[in-house]
């Protein structure tokens, strides 16, 4: 197992690597110059000249990659070019709030697992029927547009939520419920697919034939099973919960990573951008990690090699 790990975890240092030299080339791709927006429209040539050289955009671009990969080393994300902040402080001020609506938006995973349970178990009949349709008609439905209808319904008609801005958890359940109702239809479609194939086996009619209650062969016999392919779709959609978020925040306009990665990206704020990129694509990283770990915990006699 220790073994495993550290493989497991050098090779997230590798990924790591080749997503810092794409988010490096990526925002430097980006269409225009920070120097112009921050020295201003009226700004000489030679005002640019020297904001160009204050902000480092003069060195050569392999010299800029190598300050950038030292300091992200050290975790040294650089300052904002917009207000020369740093970009450690600014990411952790909205973070919090980002993590906080990840964390109350996992409601969708027990309830996609129970309704995919509850659709394995009375497949064919009315239970199934209305799972199924509550998980097709979650997917099919866009977060953006789910997001104005409960903010048109429950905001603006009744007036139970504030439609926008962040002063506590109550101003989270309108964004959760957006996030996690395609979390839980996918989990939903995954289970009942899952349960189906283990429910099928010959070790499951056995325990069935010696008279187990049918809670009992669920719990003990088909769980652990089924679990293993659901476990890869949760740890998937816990990533694009916190990388989804960044429409969801901005439509409820939440202080948070995926409005301050919009502003970040207009502005042209090098650091920051390439800050956010880095962070998101750690999430899922760090989830395919723990995935692959918690596959030898759901069930011990797989052998990780």
């Amino acid at each position: 197992m220790s073994q495993y790990i550290v493989k497991r975890l050098l090779g997230m240092i590798g990924v790591m690597f080749l997503i810092a030299v794409i988010a490096f080339l990526f925002v430097h791709m980006l269409p225009g110059d920070p120097a112009k927006m921050i020295a201003g429209l009226d700004a000489s040539s030679q005002d640019i000249a020297a904001v160009r050289h204050q902000l480092g955009l003069d060195l050569p671009l392999l010299v800029q990659f190598q300050h950038f990969l030292v300091n992200l080393v050290h975790f040294d994300l650089g300052k904002s070019m917009i207000n020369g902040d740093s970009v450690v402080s600014l990411i952790s001020e909205r973070y919090k709030v980002t993590a906080t609506l990840a964390l109350v938006s996992l409601w969708f995973i027990p309830v996609g697992i129970l309704l995919g349970v509850i659709a394995a178990v009375y497949q064919s009949r009315l239970p199934d029927r209305v799972s199924m349709v509550v998980a097709v008609s979650g997917i099919s439905v866009p977060d953006f547009w789910l997001g104005l209808i409960l903010i048109q319904v429950f905001a603006v008609k009744l007036g139970w939520f504030n439609p926008t801005g962040y002063e506590g958890l109550h101003d989270l359940v309108l964004p959760s419920l957006t996030l996690g109702t395609v979390g839980t239809a996918i989990i939903a479609r995954f289970s009942r697919s899952a349960f189906l194939d283990v429910l099928s086996e010959n070790y499951i009619q056995t325990a069935r034939a010696k008279g187990l209650m049918e809670s009992q062969v669920l719990i003990k016999h088909a769980f652990r099973n089924a679990m293993l392919p659901i476990i890869t779709v949760i740890g998937l959609q816990i990533g694009f919960v916190l990388s989804g978020s960044i429409v969801v925040e901005s439509i409820f306009g939440l202080p948070a990573l995926g409005s301050f990665l919009i502003d970040s990206v207009n502005a042209r704020d090098y650091p920051v951008v390439q800050a956010l990129l880095i962070l998101y694509s750690f999430h899922f990283v760090l989830i395919n990690f723990v995935v692959d770990v918690l596959y030898s915990v759901v069930n011990p006699q797989i052998k990780m090699k």
